[in-house]
């Protein structure tokens, strides 16, 4: 270590710059925090996308394999599955729903299998009617007769704790669902495959948005994050330098200031 290293150091040292040594600390752990916690949303983003990776596009299983009355494991969703059976008839549409960059509803349909168990099927996507959110929409009916369905299971979602006018709800959360239609409902939901060569006639519901597999800049913000650690440390140790060059008399150093006509003389 130098001898200006040294000064330094002692000069660091002081109750001054121990506060401010201090200071460098507590953004240090504050910066860790708000890494860790990108890191986190990072995670869960890239495993969200390994499940749609792996999952979609693969062959289907009997949703039997997969759905029971038990809430459905988070390694399952977007599990391609087919499943036979007959709808209900009691559609309910979920309000508020976004697709291309729209707002209307995601119609549920009640599939009955042959064991006499209900699924919840999302049939698709309709918009709102002419009057707005306020306005009933036209449901197109679902298919008559037995019928089979492929989709891509996905896990209930929170419940919004609201009060929703007959036939609607405000999520997709399956205890509710299962309220609306007075029946037990298996522990996941699928989302109707449309392009799987099954129509359901002019006027059917949309098919919803393709499952994205971006991560976001979430792993570029951790990183960014946690360079603020070693730089707040620096930030102090240089400003302790400069003071203690200061204090020895020694000169700030200045960039040279060159006039244009001395380039172009040179």
């Amino acid at each position: 270590m130098s001898a200006e290293h040294r000064a330094v150091l002692r000069r660091s040292l002081t109750l001054r710059w121990l506060r401010w040594w201090l200071v460098a600390l507590l953004v240090a752990v504050g910066a860790y925090v708000l890494g860790q916690w990108q890191w986190g949303k990072y995670e869960d983003r890239a495993a969200r996308a390994d499940r749609v990776e792996r999952h979609y596009e693969a062959a289907p299983v009997p949703v039997e394999q997969v759905l029971d009355d038990a809430p459905v494991s988070q390694d399952r969703e977007w599990t391609r599955v087919e499943a036979s059976g007959r709808y209900a008839g009691d559609d309910l549409v979920v309000r508020n729903r976004p697709r291309d960059g729209d707002y209307g509803y995601e119609v549920l349909s009640r599939l009955v299998l042959a064991d006499g168990r209900s699924l919840v099927v999302d049939r698709g996507w309709i918009p709102f009617a002419e009057g707005g959110a306020t306005v009933a929409p036209d449901i197109p009916p679902a298919p008559e007769g037995e019928v089979n369905v492929l989709g891509w299971v996905r896990l209930g979602e929170p419940s919004f704790e609201r009060d929703m006018p007959p036939g609607q709800v405000a999520s997709i959360n399956l205890p509710e669902v299962s309220e609306a239609w007075d029946e037990p409902v298996l522990g996941g939901y699928i989302v109707r495959d449309t392009g799987a060569g099954v129509r359901e006639g002019a006027g059917s519901p949309l098919a919803l948005d393709r499952p994205s597999t971006g991560t976001g800049p979430h792993l570029a913000y951790a990183i960014q994050w946690w360079l603020v650690i070693p730089a707040g440390f620096a930030v102090v140790w240089f400003a302790a330098r400069r003071e203690e060059r200061e204090a020895r008399g020694e000169p700030r150093a200045r960039p040279a200031k060159v006039r244009i006509w001395d380039e172009e003389d040179a």
